[in-house]
This record gives C-alpha cells, structure tokens and sequence, in this order.
C-alpha cells in the first residue's frame, strides 16, 4: 500500500502549497491514503473547520495535530464530529476528539493512524511508549498496517519511540520542528522511520515566521508578534509503500518540492 505523509502544514502559503503541488504528486505515486499534520493550518495556529475543509478539498484525507490542536477555539466546536482529524492520544480520557483512526480505504483494506506528542520540552501529557502498548494491540485486531505521527521536540524521544515499537508499527514518522531531517530509513523489524517530516509552508521564513520577527525575539529576549512570512513555498512529505500483510514499511522516500 502507497501512502504520503504531509510535514506541518503553515498558514495559507502552506494551504497554497498543498493545492498546487499535491495533484502532481498524488498522479506520481498513485497513494491510497494522503496524510498531512494540520496543527499550523490557521494563521499559523491552529485549525479552523475553514482551513480544514479547504484541505480535505486539496486532496487530504487524514489531519493530525499537535500541541496548538487548541488554539483556535471553534475547533471544540467541530472536533468530536469530524473524523478526519485525530488529536494527541495522550492527552487526559475526557479531552474531546479522538487520537487515533482506523481508515477504511475498501471493504477489506483498513489503515491505523494515531497521533502522540512527546513530553520532553513540551508539555507533560501521559507517557507515549505506555500508550502504544495500549492501542497497538487495540488496532492490530483490525489492520496490520498502523502509522504515528510522533508530534515531538527531542530527536532521542522521537528515534526512542520508534525503536521501541520496531515490528510493531509499520511506521513512526517525526512532526514538530518544521525542519526536514535526512535519517530516513526502515528499522530492522520492518518499522519506516524519520525524526522529522519538514514544513509544507513558507521557504524563506523560520520554521514558516517571518525571519525578522523571530531575529528581534532573539536580539530583545522580548514578546514579539509573529506573523507567517510569505513568498515562495515548499512541500515536504514522505512517500511510503507498506506490506499490507505484514504491516512493515518496504519504501520510504522524502520528498522536498518548492515553489516560486
């Protein structure tokens, strides 16, 4: 089974990157499902269901979020209705929403996605390597094939994580940092890896900000209003085919496109 996996999507130079470079990517490699972490979508912050039907639109069939899932306050409006995006797992058993799915692509095919978010320099939600002993078995009574977005800071939590379920999920891909990491590979159980996916969003900005906001925050040590920076965009994403019977990851491949 072919899939892509969308890294942050920005602001609307990111939505903007999603509709104009993701029709040619999905006529390349033909994937069953299209994946993309939504946590930035709005202004930057956020998802509003605007944002998010616009994306559904583009082409998206799944959104995962990250720790600014509540950022925008019409999202508890829309949340626990709208299937499509999962939240962080690990957040408390009454948070609304859900952290995981299982996605029919046919009768017979079905896919599990989860969303975690790590715990070193963010905030201390509920251990994500407990919770994968928990839902792993959960999901794998309906389909071997099971992709995390590891919504995380720290390299060593994200590669740990990934380690630690190795055979166990067929992958575990990094979001968070907005940067795309070169450590692409396939554990030796089967299990597809990358510390982080990258940014689809703004090229010359930092991590999708305009740069002279995030240099005067550096310089004053003070507040400072960020906006997100324009100009040309870029897609970062990750293509991966996955053995449908076995669950473990066969190819996978990152992918960095930019726009004028």
């Amino acid at each position: 089974m072919r899939f892509l996996f969308l890294g942050d999507i920005v602001g609307r130079p990111g939505r903007r990157a999603v509709k104009e470079l993701l029709p040619p990517l999905r006529a390349e490699y033909d994937p069953h499902l299209i994946i993309a972490n939504g946590e930035n979508a709005a202004g930057g912050n956020g998802i509003t269901r605007k944002t998010a039907d616009e994306l559904f639109l583009s082409g998206i069939d799944m959104l995962t979020m990250g720790n600014h899932v509540w950022d925008q306050k019409e999202v508890y409006d829309f949340i626990d209705r709208e299937d499509r995006i999962i939240r962080p797992a690990n957040y408390p058993p009454d948070t609304p929403g859900r952290g995981y799915a299982i996605r029919c692509i046919d009768d017979n095919t079905k896919i599990g996605i989860i969303n975690l978010s790590g715990r070193i320099f963010m905030q201390p939600l509920d251990c994500p390597f407990r919770l994968l002993d928990h839902l792993l078995p959960l999901i794998k009574k309906e389909t071997k094939v099971i992709i995390v977005d590891f919504h995380a800071e720290a390299t060593s939590e994200k590669l740990a994580l990934a380690w630690y379920v190795d055979g166990r999920a067929s992958a575990v891909l990094g979001t968070h940092t907005h940067i795309q990491t070169s450590d692409e590979r396939i554990l030796p159980k089967g299990t597809g890896y990358i510390t982080d996916v990258g940014m689809t969003g703004p090229r010359d900005s930092v991590l999708g900000v305009q740069v002279e906001s995030v240099i005067s925050k550096f310089l004053s040590l003070r507040p400072v209003r960020f906006e997100v920076a324009r100009g040309p965009v870029q897609l970062n994403a990750i293509f991966l085919e996955i053995d449908q019977e076995r669950g473990t990851t066969e190819v996978i491949k990152r992918i960095n496109i930019i726009k004028n």
